[in-house]
């Protein structure tokens, strides 16, 4: 993330998602951290891969560590889908995906090389995506990118979990047992 992203402003929320505010994203990220909305979005191919990327060394939090396709924050106001589909472009060069919501992770994560936290309310989002579609990286977020089986993953995920960012498991879980069917994330509001 660039250091004019930490100026950003994120959606402060309670523990049922209603928003109570807003901060900007590196106050939000200083420890003890503040909970705000955020998104993970899981691209999946017919076969059931997932795309994973690998963060950029320039990243802020969890640097070089493997995680979904695509995350980030909705801007107050803004709809989850919307700013789903806008930081698939901007990470990745994708045009915009159909997104579905499997559930949300709320999680607290410190990192313990940069020091930053991450307590986030994350709508976890399904979007189909054929691995042969093309993508373009944007190398000050995404290191690598790779399609990997979810039920392979989670056993890397134990076996190696300094590999992954801390929210991976979380988000897969979502993913393979959904718990929360809200159909199309484009109808729901971002500032619930």
């Amino acid at each position: 993330m660039s250091l004019s992203r930490e100026a950003h402003l994120v959606e402060l929320v309670n523990e049922a998602g209603r928003r109570t505010g807003s901060a900007t994203v590196a106050a939000a990220h200083q420890a003890p951290g503040l909970l705000h909305r955020a998104f993970s979005v899981l691209l999946v191919s017919p076969d059931g891969r997932v795309l994973l990327q690998r963060r950029a060394a320039a990243k802020t939090r969890f640097p070089l560590r493997w995680a979904n396709s695509c995350c980030g924050h909705p801007r107050p106001g803004e709809g989850v889908a919307e700013s789903a589909n806008r930081r698939l472009r901007e990470e990745l060069g994708v045009a915009p995906v159909t997104l579905t919501e499997v559930g949300v992770y709320v999680y607290r994560a410190e990192d313990p090389a940069t020091g930053r936290v991450e307590v986030e309310y994350d709508h976890v989002l399904r979007g189909e995506f054929s691995p042969d579609a093309p993508l373009t990286p944007e190398p000050g977020e995404v290191a690598e990118l790779r399609w990997v089986d979810p039920v392979t993953l989670t056993t890397q995920l134990v076996r190696d979990p300094d590999a992954y960012a801390p929210w991976l498991a979380g988000v897969v879980d979502r993913l393979l047992n959904p718990s929360v069917t809200v159909g199309d994330a484009s109808e729901r509001s971002g500032g619930r």
